[in-house]
């Protein structure tokens, strides 16, 4: 863990992160939070851990995290760049936001870590993607590296151009993994379930192929093929789910649009 971190912005996201470096050794006096309207967990987390919330002159810390919207980078750079230290580590979470973009809004930054992770870090079982640009420090990449493993997997990408694919596929997909819970427990209703029941194993169903496939050696295709019975019922719904215009194209088209977003985002 850094010596000294300061976190702009507290949401969902800054808040799930904040919540595992905490938990793995993060020393709440030596982190200051900079939220304009912090939501009353942070508040009440802020307290608990003698954690300085919006404090009248925060000062740079070793890394200073951005957690903001990043349509709202363009108001809140003038004062994040007084947060900047000649020492100070940019760890960026703005989706679309280039390292280009954050030198450019953020003039005393020179260590800059983009980087992309997912709502899981909530429970640290997050993955998130990162790069770093030539400036960062052998030091400053396992302070990041750190940070990140708190939260989950790390993924270090030696091109920041994969930072949009990486947004799409991993940073925007537990909503693809909700949604099919949501649609399979729907299905199982037109099917004759009671909603709390298809619900219920539809939920259990995605969260334990998930529990599964990272327990097994195995990819994920040849864990399909394991429960596929030549002619049976797997068989029959998958004929469905794997046709030309079924769930593969779906999800690359679903994919490309995220990533398209993220392009359009940057500047």
């Amino acid at each position: 863990m850094p010596a000294s971190l300061v976190l702009a912005g507290a949401g969902k996201m800054g808040g799930a992160m904040l919540a595992g470096w905490l938990e793995a050794g993060l020393d709440p006096r030596a982190t200051t939070i900079i939220d304009p309207v912090p939501a009353r967990p942070i508040v009440d987390l802020c307290a608990r851990h003698g954690i300085r919330l919006n404090p009248a002159e925060p000062e740079p810390g070793a890394v200073l995290v951005l957690a903001i919207k990043p349509q709202g980078l363009e108001a809140a750079a003038p004062g994040l760049d007084r947060l900047v230290g000649p020492d100070t580590l940019l760890v960026s979470i703005l989706a679309g936001k280039t390292i280009a973009d954050l030198r450019a809004r953020l003039p005393r930054a020179r260590a800059v870590v983009r980087a992309m992770p997912n709502l899981p870090a909530s429970i640290g079982r997050g993955a998130t993607g990162a790069c770093a640009n030539a400036e960062v420090t052998p030091a400053q990449r396992d302070a990041a590296d750190a940070l990140f493993a708190a939260n989950g997997t790390v993924a270090w990408l030696a091109d920041e151009a994969q930072i949009d694919a990486v947004t799409a596929v991993s940073g925007s997909g537990p909503a693809y993994v909700f949604l099919l819970v949501e649609a399979l427990a729907d299905a199982g209703i037109a099917e004759g379930l009671e909603p709390s029941v298809a619900q219920a194993l539809a939920r259990a169903t995605v969260s334990g192929a998930g529990a599964l496939l990272e327990a097994s050696p195995e990819e994920a295709a040849e864990l399909r093929r394991n429960v596929t019975s030549p002619g049976g019922t797997t068989a029959a719904a998958l004929d469905v789910l794997m046709r030309p215009d079924g769930l593969a194209p779906l999800l690359r088209a679903a994919v490309a649009a995220a990533r398209r977003r993220a392009a359009e985002l940057a500047g």
